[in-house]
C-alpha cells in the first residue's frame, strides 16, 4: 500500500512562496489504480516525485507498506527506486541500437541479473502485452503504443509494489492511450499493485478505481473532471 500522510512541499521562488503540495493525505491500496487528475503546475508531478524519493518534503510522511520512505539513506532509496518501485514517464527511453528484449530488461541488468535469466523473464511479460512477435525489434521499429508498452514491461520486470505513471499517454493517440490505459489497469489488478496514475487526460481517470484533482498543490474533495464512459476491457 501507498499512503501519503500530511504531505507539505513548498518552493521559494524570487518573494513567492509556491505551494506545490500542501498538506496531501491519499491511500492508494494493492490492486488499486487510483488518477490524480490536474493541469500542467499543479503539483502532479512534485507529488511522484516525492513518492519516488527523489525529492524529500518538507514535512509529512510516504509509506510504502508501512515504511516511511521519505527517511530513506541515499542508497536505500536508489535500492527501493530499483526493486520496489515501477515508474512509467511520459517521456519514452529506450535505446535505438538495442532490441524490445534489451529495452526491457535494462532494470533487471542493473539488478545485477544475469542476461539469459533477465531476457527469458521479460520475454513472457513482452508476450503477455502482444509483443511476442517484437522481440527483436528495435525502438525505431515499433508504433508509439507499441514503445510504451516496452516501458511498462520494464517498469514491471521487478515485480514492483508500487507503480507510479507520470503522463504515460501524453505522446499517444486516443487509440493506442485506450491500450495502455486497460493494460495498466489489468497489470494493476492481476499483480495486486498499487498503482498511482497522474494525468491531464480526462480519457484516463475514466480507467481509475477512484479519482482525484489536485489543484494548487491540496486535493480538491468531490471535484472530479468530466470524462467519457469507459469501455469494457
Amino acid at each position: 500500500m501507498l499512503e501519503f500522510r500530511r504531505v507539505v512541499k513548498h518552493y521559494a521562488i524570487g518573494n513567492e512562496v509556491v505551494r506545490a503540495v500542501d498538506g496531501v493525505s491519499l491511500e492508494v491500496d494493492a490492486g488499486e489504480l487510483v488518477a490524480l487528475y490536474g493541469p500542467s503546475g499543479s503539483g502532479k508531478s512534485t507529488l511522484l516525485g516525492i513518492a519516488a524519493a527523489i525529492l524529500a518534503p518538507d514535512s509529512g510522511e510516504v509509506c510504502v507498506n508501512g515504511r516511511d520512505i521519505t527517511r530513506l539513506s541515499a542508497r536505500a532509496a536508489a535500492d527501493y527506486r530499483m526493486r520496489e518501485l515501477g515508474f512509467i514517464a511520459q517521456s519514452i527511453e529506450l535505446l535505438e541500437g538495442a532490441s524490445v528484449v534489451t529495452n526491457a530488461a535494462l532494470k533487471l541488468y542493473g539488478m545485477g541479473m544475469r542476461v539469459g535469466p533477465a531476457n527469458r523473464r521479460v520475454a513472457k511479460m513482452l508476450e503477455a502485452v502482444g509483443l511476442g512477435h517484437r522481440l527483436k525489434h528495435r525502438p525505431h521499429e515499433l508504433s508509439m503504443g507499441e514503445r510504451q508498452r516496452v516501458m511498462i514491461v520494464r517498469a514491471l520486470s521487478t515485480e514492483p509494489r508500487i507503480v507510479l505513471a507520470d503522463e504515460p499517454t501524453g505522446a499517444l493517440d486516443s487509440e493506442r492511450t485506450i491500450e495502455v490505459l486497460e493494460l495498466l489497469r489489468g497489470v494493476t489488478s492481476d499483480r495486486g499493485i498499487a498503482t498511482l496514475l497522474v494525468t491531464h487526460d480526462p480519457q484516463a481517470v475514466a480507467y481509475a478505481d477512484r479519482q482525484y484533482t489536485l489543484r494548487d498543490g491540496a486535493l480538491a474533495e468531490g471535484s472530479q473532471p468530466a470524462v467519457p464512459a469507459r469501455t469494457a476491457p
